[in-house]
């Protein structure tokens, strides 16, 4: 039994550490950061419960940063546009081998950033709105 809670503690670390490490990468490159984070934080937390005090401040930083990206409308059309453009890039880098680092490996990397940046926009602009609604009827 002993071994399968180390198999299952080493996955976890696994998981988590990637998440947190892309996480943070892509704080500085574009996609979701801070949510990998969130998320990498999340499952690290359910092996390690000292790092449950981090999880509500990111979490609460990660909310307000998904309400920025849709406070309005040019900065919402904005952020569209950059997950458009992250997908035509994918299929760019997919497509022509010259490239640096040409070749679907980046480029399909490159089509589920711009995928994944539309969806948490559609997750985001719900969520706003969903809030938007519930403090007019009150």
């Amino acid at each position: 039994m002993r071994g399968g809670r180390s198999v299952k503690k080493v996955g976890v670390v696994a998981a988590g550490g990637a998440l947190l490490v892309v996480g943070v990468l892509l704080l500085v490159l574009p996609g979701p950061g801070l949510l990998l984070v969130l998320a990498g934080l999340v499952v690290l937390a359910s092996e390690f419960p000292a790092l449950e005090r981090y999880v509500d401040p990111v979490r609460d930083r990660a909310m307000k940063a998904a309400e920025d990206s849709v406070a309005s409308p040019l900065r919402l059309a904005g952020s569209v546009l950059a997950g458009l453009l992250l997908i035509a890039a994918g299929v760019v880098w997919g497509l022509v081998e010259s490239l640096p680092f040409g070749g679907w490996s980046t480029g399909s990397s490159l089509v589920l950033s711009g995928l994944v940046l539309l969806g948490l926009l559609v997750w985001s602009h719900r969520r706003v709105r969903a809030k938007a609604g519930g403090r007019s009827r009150t």
